[in-house]
């Protein structure tokens, strides 16, 4: 089967933050603060396919409030920050919207992205995600996290469904 084809059928999507909507590098402010950068490319294809009623999860081990204000101002269903357990905020998830599991895309980068990732119909990684996490994507984007992989996958999906604008 073409792998475009698995992308035609996602109605939900879930993305993890460090690694994957930013480079993974965190600027450490004297205060202790730290800042990540995000591209707003990805951004936009998030806040299409929001707007065209797909549902979209962040699941991330961080905590930052202005990542979490910009994610929800983009129109994200649920962000789950400071999550250790990704698959209690996953389950919550598809409970709460009643979502098929083989119709979730995941997007991880590192270990603590593979259980949910174990789980979903399409797992995804960035064309820099560690060896284990590569290992189970059966989708690797060729953009890196923070430079377009989260554009890359909602596009696709789109695109296939004539949603693209």
């Amino acid at each position: 089967m073409n792998h475009l084809e698995h992308f035609k059928n996602i109605e939900a999507f879930i993305f993890d933050v460090d690694g994957v909507l930013t480079d993974g590098q965190v600027l450490v402010q004297e205060d202790g603060a730290l800042l990540r950068t995000m591209n707003t490319r990805d951004g936009y294809a998030m806040q299409l396919a929001a707007s065209l009623g797909y549902h979209i999860a962040i699941i991330t081990g961080g905590n930052s409030p202005g990542v979490e204000r910009r994610l929800l101002n983009l129109g994200i269903d649920k962000v789950y920050m400071r999550t250790m357990n990704k698959i209690e905020a996953y389950d919550n998830f598809i409970q709460t919207y009643e979502i098929d599991e083989s119709k979730i895309l995941y997007m991880g980068d590192d270990m603590p992205d593979i259980p949910p990732m174990r789980r979903v119909g399409l797992p995804c990684s960035p064309a820099d995600a560690v060896a284990e996490v590569a290992a189970v994507a059966r989708y690797i984007s060729p953009f890196v996290g923070g430079a377009g992989c989260v554009r890359d996958v909602i596009e696709k999906v789109l695109k296939l469904n004539q949603e693209w604008k």
